[in-house]
């Protein structure tokens, strides 16, 4: 997505491969499909990625971003930042309409980029100048589930900050519902949750926005170990997640794992153990179980943490969570 916008603005990019989560292939031919699309000549390396528009000018342009799970958010908000630039009106065909994108559209509306939806897709009228100016982004929704969802585990409620309920997909508060989550805003603008009783075992399947977020199912996974029965969580985004469960079963969750399907069977008795994972949200769900497990846990890969959150740990603090950083640990 930088690099579409340092393209768009001086016409010519050079870029490593992305790195990130290893949970499964991700790939980014829909990224270069909209710099192509845009006048753009792409040519692939063995270090990365060498774009180029004659004239140093992208064009509009019509670009499909689905892939075969769905509409890609990355791609669209590529596509955006290309079109924003560009003389003449994009169309986004298949866009995603996750909040990332709403709020980049927001963002472009407010600095003069005419952009709008319709059936045939997101339409960007793009201008020779966009002007600067202050921005308020919207509360993150992964990460509000997150806190949620570590504090249900914990037999606890939470009242968090710049978000309302509306600020969580449906499909991500029908799930909490039927675990016995309810989400309520409050005089102050923020939203409280209220944990009614024992966790409840559910059924439900990630999906494109606006259904359960895939980046909320590991942490799902393990808040239901603390859940009275049997869970399933199907993964309907990626082929597969379970980088997590693993590391979960060190705990001493009762988790299998069938296709692209995970049970869960609780409760659980956790114990305190060394585990490891090696993306944001893998870690989180360890996190997660840690805060639920009797004992001290060590978790390796807290910088994928890092990378994926801007406060989450001083926030459980704040919350009495018991959280030793080491420098420079893994």
């Amino acid at each position: 997505m930088l690099a579409a916008a340092v393209l768009a603005r001086t016409g010519q990019v050079t870029f490593p491969y992305p790195g990130g989560d290893a949970f499964c292939p991700r790939l980014i031919d829909r990224h270069l499909a909209a710099m192509q699309a845009a006048g753009a000549e792409v040519i692939a390396t063995d270090t990365g990625i060498r774009a180029r528009c004659d004239a140093r000018r992208v064009r509009a342009f019509t670009v499909d971003v689905n892939t075969p799970y769905g509409p890609s958010l990355g791609a669209t908000v590529t596509a955006m930042l290309l079109a924003a630039r560009a003389h003449g009106t994009s169309l986004i065909t298949h866009p995603s309409t996750e909040p990332e994108v709403t709020e980049t559209a927001r963002f472009l509306a407010d600095r003069g980029v005419i952009v709008h939806l319709d059936q045939e897709g997101l339409h960007v009228s793009g201008s020779d100048w966009i002007a600067g100016g202050t921005f308020a982004v919207a509360g993150d929704r992964i990460e509000a589930a997150t806190m949620v969802m570590a504090t249900a585990a914990t037999g606890s409620s939470v009242h968090l900050d710049n978000i309302t309920a509306a600020g969580f997909p449906a499909g991500l508060t029908r799930t909490l519902a039927a675990a016995g989550i309810t989400l309520a805003d409050d005089a102050s603008g923020g939203v409280r949750t209220r944990l009614h009783g024992p966790l409840q075992p559910v059924e439900a399947a990630t999906g494109p926005h606006p259904g359960l977020p895939t980046d909320t199912a590991p942490q799902l996974a393990a808040m239901l170990t603390r859940a009275d029965g049997t869970s399933a969580i199907g993964e309907r985004i990626y082929p597969r997640r379970d980088t997590h469960v693993q590391g979960l079963r060190t705990f001493g969750a009762d988790i299998t794992v069938t296709g692209s399907t995970l049970r869960v069977r609780g409760p659980a008795r956790l114990n305190g153990a060394t585990v490891e994972a090696a993306d944001i949200r893998a870690v989180t769900a360890l996190l997660i179980a840690a805060l639920a497990a009797h004992g001290t846990s060590t978790i390796r890969g807290m910088f994928h943490l890092r990378r994926g959150y801007a406060r989450l740990l001083p926030n459980l603090a704040t919350l009495g969570a018991e959280i030793t950083t080491i420098p420079g640990g893994p």
